[in-house]
């Protein structure tokens, strides 16, 4: 009699959040896919990284379908992390893009971020923000304000709410019926600071990611808006999601004590917010004397680490090479 070997289940490479909606993580930032309960049709909620737009269409064709393509792509802001396959998706699909009126500026090509800050400390996700782009992306021929009354065109049943803070035309999504909240990066559910921490996910809430966060009283008030929601879900952009009383117990104690695990201790913008519009950036606050010193060890520092990284394979690749001669 035969016997037919049983082949292991392939571990899929998104996750399940809550009832129609999924996520996936990129190296270190996560994508959401959310599908309307009534219909096959879905949104894309972010678009990753720069080498995110090949798993997002396989994740999409395991999802909905091979040609099955989202109703819109939904921005909760535009940092590099967030944008990074936007481009190549909106032109390949053709579909309209939605973001905060605030965040236009750097979703069109018409400027670019404030200055990120490796001198807030916290990890090596810090320390290599020197390194992060916030250059715009243009996708200015998809690209659509979302509605003033916190409706989400192609999403019936939940709505968008300004969070402000991380970036000026920030945004979340609420879906009310059962208080599934998307955060984005107004709060976070790891240290995403650290390196070590967004390697091992470990569930922690956390402040916005503080190397590219420019208006902490904004920040502050954002979270207060998001504790009142009492979201029993949280999906964010970094780190993995959170659900009941654990996540609206550490959401209390982030909101309560933000200024000792929200607020970094020293930073370019701890004491004085940037300044933009609808037309970008109108002020940044100069770095202190300190903090500018900070930002050159940081930057040396990063520079020896990837030169012994470098060091280190160069002379490995050689020894091998050396044993096959």
């Amino acid at each position: 009699m035969e016997t037919t070997e049983k082949q292991p289940v392939k571990e899929k490479f998104y996750f399940q959040v809550a009832p129609n909606v999924w996520g996936t993580k990129d190296i270190f930032v996560n994508i959401y896919m959310i599908k309307d309960s009534e219909s096959d049709k879905w949104v894309l909620v972010d678009a990753g990284l720069k080498t995110s737009a090949g798993k997002i269409k396989k994740m999409a064709a395991d999802l909905f379908g091979e040609d099955n393509k989202p109703k819109a792509i939904i921005m909760t802001h535009g940092h590099f992390d967030h944008v990074g396959s936007l481009e190549i998706l909106a032109n390949q699909w053709h579909v309209p893009v939605y973001a905060h009126y605030l965040e236009l500026p750097y979703l069109t090509g018409k400027s670019s971020y404030p200055p990120l800050d490796p001198t807030v400390g916290g990890g090596l996700m810090s320390t290599m923000a020197f390194l992060y782009s916030t250059k715009p992306v243009d996708v200015s021929s998809f690209i659509t304000a979302l509605p003033e009354d916190g409706t989400i065109p192609v999403l019936p049943g939940w709505r968008w709410i300004h969070t402000p803070g991380h970036t000026p035309g920030h945004i979340s999504l609420f879906r009310d019926e059962d208080k599934v909240l998307i955060a984005g990066d107004a709060f976070v559910t790891t240290k995403a600071e650290s390196a070590l921490s967004t390697a091992l996910q470990k569930k922690l809430v956390s402040g916005p990611p503080a190397y590219a966060t420019t208006d902490w009283v904004a920040a502050y008030n954002s979270v207060k808006k998001l504790l009142l929601l009492q979201p029993e879900t949280a999906a964010t952009g970094h780190g993995k999601p959170m659900y009941g009383t654990e996540l609206l117990r550490q959401l209390l104690d982030l909101y309560e004590h933000f200024d000792e695990i929200g607020i970094p201790e020293h930073g370019r913008y701890v004491k004085e917010a940037a300044v933009q519009d609808a037309n970008g950036i109108l002020y940044v606050p100069p770095m202190s004397a300190e903090d500018n010193y900070k930002k050159w060890i940081y930057i040396t520092s990063a520079a020896l680490f990837a030169a012994s990284i470098l060091l280190v394979t160069t002379r490995k690749k050689k020894k091998r090479f050396s044993l096959l001669k």
